[in-house]
């Protein structure tokens, strides 16, 4: 049937046409199965082989796609790289040496490219590797609707202001993740990715030695890899219980002060998301059904779709 306007249709034949091309510009779970039936195959097989190689990266490229998420919507902007005429987020404050795992998304990108040329967008492979990440490293899975498409601009600036920093406050995260359409609940349960995961010593050097609200043990350990000056890259890890395995003990940390970053000190400090900190402690089941269910919310923020954007060749640079 064709829905073009070169004539004159009745209105039922409009109405049709008009949920056909709403229909058709939705995300679905099934978005590739003809186009690329291998695709999902080959990312997940791509994410196992990376975090086999090094656990860590598992917790990087889960963190790719919320840096990407939180910068207007899922459209992979963050793999932009800068160029002469363009300054992508790159080198944005909460990304620049800190952000990584770009090469895992360039091999599965290649793969992609040779099974299924100009197929797969960047943003439905940030969006799968962040499931398959976690789920290699022990954690919940969940279904990842498909069919987003990718930006062909990027925003520093948005990055530098969407982003949370690690030294907000209790109500500043609250209010960073409400203006993305996250309640307190799902925020606490999105942060509980910090079960897995390192954090460089830049990132809580204030808090390690200007604060007094860190397990004692800990903090001298912790001194020990992170000097008041100097070794600003060098890495904790923010769960010092399993910090390669994506479980509930970040939870339980939190209870005994055995966190550092600040936000995350601010989750379990007397205020209103104390009690979900208690219940994800006790319940690692219901943690990770929330987890799973925030993540789906969060790969729907903003997503291009239909005829916006474009798909990617090289995620690294426009077509």
């Amino acid at each position: 049937m064709a829905c073009e306007s070169s004539s004159v249709r009745p209105t039922s034949l409009l109405l049709l046409c008009f949920l056909l091309g709403t229909a058709s510009a939705q995300l679905s779970s099934t978005f590739y199965s003809t186009s690329c039936p291998s695709a999902l195959s080959i990312i997940k097989s791509g994410v196992n082989s990376a975090v086999s190689r090094e656990a860590r990266m598992g917790a990087s490229l889960l963190r790719l796609h919320f840096h990407d998420c939180f910068v207007n919507g899922c459209d992979a902007s963050i793999l932009l790289d800068d160029t002469a005429n363009f300054t992508g987020e790159k080198n944005a404050s909460p990304n620049a040496n800190s952000i990584r795992g770009y090469e895992v998304i360039d091999t599965i990108k290649s793969q992609l490219e040779s099974k299924c040329p100009s197929i797969v967008s960047c943003a439905d492979i940030l969006a799968v590797v962040a499931r398959d990440s976690v789920v290699a490293l022990g954690g919940p899975s969940w279904t990842v609707s498909l069919g987003r498409r990718d930006s062909t601009t990027a925003s520093p600036r948005a990055a530098n202001s969407s982003i949370p920093p690690p030294t907000l406050s209790l109500n500043g995260l609250i209010s960073a993740f409400s203006n993305k359409g996250f309640t307190a609940k799902e925020m606490v349960a999105l942060l509980g990715s910090h079960t897995i995961g390192h954090a460089r010593c830049t990132a809580f050097r204030a808090q390690l030695y200007d604060e007094n609200n860190i397990n004692a043990m800990l903090a001298t350990s912790l001194k020990a890899n992170c000097p008041s000056s100097g070794g600003d890259n060098n890495l904790s890890p923010l769960d010092i219980t399993s910090p390669t395995s994506f479980d509930n003990a970040f939870f339980k940390n939190l209870q005994t002060q055995k966190v550092f970053l600040h936000s995350d000190q601010q989750l379990f400090s007397g205020g209103s998301t104390d009690a979900h900190v208690n219940a994800y402690s006790s319940d690692s089941g219901t943690f990770k059904t929330d987890f799973a269910n925030a993540m789906v919310k969060m790969g729907n923020l903003s997503p291009l779709i239909g005829s916006s954007g474009q798909i990617r060749k090289n995620c690294r640079k426009i077509n």
